[in-house]
């Protein structure tokens, strides 16, 4: 198992370089837990876990699915928005925001187990970012942001009571913080996450944007304010734009530490972690060299804040479907359903490790397209350059059905088999273009499968059933190289190739056997409005769901690092 951060007794940021946007962590015991946002993708609310901040294994989910009708089609950047994770009295909650709908909270006893059905704690449209904090009087609050693009107006902060289960809104809602204010300004603060320290109530909030933005920290004697603010950590002189928005947690031995993403673009937001430190009147720094007025700076190189005897461990994007499930590492791109897969059976009965795709069509559409059918499966990236190879047998394609893999972002390309009407398959490419609104997919490619076999002694039912895809994502980032590129530096592309699963019979020494066809792809992804781009596998129907019955079996999805 590889990891980029644990150097031993030493780590180097970024912790985890994969697209974990506004994360937060608590500690309970000797164990951490982190979630993040997840947004349209399902199962929602990651969990993961460390035993020493640097270490994270994705176990688990908080939430199976949004649960409302309109997540049965995608929709793009709305659902699970920032949430904040805390342990009380034996359980663990996690809240969220929709912007669309209001505060949730989930809770459980076991947070490697089952979680709780969604509550509504607060109804109401940009109601984001909610904190709960559980006060030593035994009184309860959340303190929150506000989103303009629903209430038409941001860089406030506002504080509800809640009941002292952590259920249910019990007071109006105040506002506490006006960083529109000059007297005390922070454009854009949001996120807030809320402490007890030293007789004083902390609100650490990012502010200035995603991108360019700082961290910033509130302090006030009374939870309903009035509030000083300072700045505690900005870019300064690294190449870690934007470090903000995540989590203050201690270790064991009270050290506290700062978790927080930092934007790269077409990535997400990767994860960071910043030593925190208290000065001698009760405010903080966070970061490293701070500057005259107390500001620090993210660090790159720093020693562990715990040293643990296990071996390292990091994130996981390879899967061989064993038993017909797919992994942690994958997320259906809106609320799924059980139907959506199950397991290989082979046509003696048996049953053989791989993840069979039933060609669905959720969206209902005449000619349903990826970016409105949930039932495709997808992966945050986790490399900066990679290789990426999925085995699928598509001889149970039924006539207008394809299933293949792709690469979504803000825009979107694919490769796919077709079986048409008369029962050929063929090859084809799409790439999407327009808007979240009017999104559209162009075809670039279509030829049959016959034309790509004749060079390689298969017959057309031997290829279809070992289709191999092969991606590839080259240009040149490392993983602690910042996003920002020079214009003589080779831009990142993917490439897509078609070939045939070795495991045929044919010699794995002969290549002129099994020839790499060159799809001629050449796609520079982006993100897509506060999510990264993604690999995804899918097997869609242009059929009604009750005349469904074809299918396509992914036998091994397998992704290396390219150096």
């Amino acid at each position: 198992m590889k990891t980029y951060s644990d150097l031993g007794y030493t780590f180097r940021n970024p912790i985890l370089f994969a697209d974990y946007s506004d994360p937060d962590v608590i500690r309970v015991g000797d164990t951490f837990f982190m979630t993040a946002s997840s947004f349209n993708y399902t199962p929602g609310l990651p969990i993961l876990v460390s035993k020493d901040l640097v270490n994270w294994s994705l176990v688990n989910y908080a939430l199976e699915n949004i649960g409302q009708e309109r997540f049965k089609i995608p929709r793009h950047s709305e659902g699970v928005w920032a949430p904040a994770i805390r342990f009380h009295e034996g359980m663990y909650y996690i809240y969220y925001g929709m912007p669309d709908e209001g505060y949730y909270v989930v809770r459980t006893a076991d947070p490697l187990g089952e979680w709780e059905k969604p509550r509504l704690v607060l109804e109401g449209k940009g109601l984001i970012d909610p904190c709960p904090f559980w006060d030593e009087d035994g009184k309860a609050y959340i303190i929150h942001g506000y989103a303009k693009s629903r209430i038409g107006f941001k860089s406030i902060l506002g504080i509800f009571e809640i009941s002292p289960d952590g259920l249910n809104a019990i007071s109006e809602d105040h506002f506490i913080f006006d960083g529109n204010d000059p007297d005390h300004p922070a454009v854009t603060i949001e996120g807030p996450k809320v402490y007890k320290r030293n007789g004083y109530y902390y609100i650490f909030a990012p502010a200035g944007g995603v991108r360019e933005g700082y961290q910033v920290v509130l302090r006030s004697e009374y939870i309903y304010g009035p509030y000083e603010i300072k700045k505690v950590m900005a870019q300064g002189s690294t190449v870690i734009n934007g470090p903000h928005q995540g989590g203050l947690v201690d270790t064991p031995d009270g050290k506290e530490f700062f978790l927080h993403f930092q934007d790269r673009g077409l990535y997400g937001r990767i994860c960071h972690l910043q030593p925190v430190c208290w000065n001698s009147d009760k405010w903080l720094i966070i970061g490293v060299n701070p500057d005259e007025e107390g500001i620090g700076e993210p660090a790159y190189e720093l020693d562990k804040p715990v040293i643990i005897k296990d071996e390292p461990t990091y994130l996981e994007a390879s899967d061989d479907f064993y038993d017909g499930e797919p992994g942690f590492m994958w997320q259906w791109m809106g609320d799924h359903e059980d139907g959506f897969y199950g397991k290989v059976e082979d046509k003696d009965g048996s049953v053989s490790d791989g993840l069979r795709l039933f060609c669905q069509n959720p969206s209902g559409d005449i000619n349903p397209i990826l970016w409105r059918s949930s039932n495709v499966l997808t992966q945050k990236l986790i490399y900066p350059s990679f290789k990426a190879e999925a085995v699928m047998d598509a001889s149970g394609l039924g006539a207008g059905d394809k299933a293949g893999v792709c690469m979504t972002g803000g825009q979107y390309v694919a490769a796919f088999i077709e079986r048409d009407e008369k029962g050929e398959y063929f090859v084809k490419t799409i790439h999407s273009e327009g808007g979240d609104s009017d999104k559209t997919e162009a075809i670039d490619l279509s030829v049959p499968l016959r034309t790509l076999t004749c060079d390689s002694k298969l017959s057309v039912d031997e290829a279809i059933s070992n289709i191999k895809w092969v991606m590839t994502f080259t240009g040149g980032e490392t993983y602690f190289q910042n996003v920002t590129r020079s214009p003589e530096q080779e831009p990142m592309k993917l490439r897509i190739y078609l070939t045939f699963d070795r495991c045929i019979g044919f010699d794995p020494d002969d290549d002129n056997k099994l020839p790499m066809t060159d799809l001629g792809i050449e796609f520079t992804p982006s993100d897509h409005t506060w999510v990264g781009a993604k690999l995804g596998i899918f097997a869609l129907s242009k059929g009604p769901c009750k005349d469904l019955k074809g299918y396509a079996d992914f036998k091994s999805f397998v992704v290396e690092e390219l150096q």
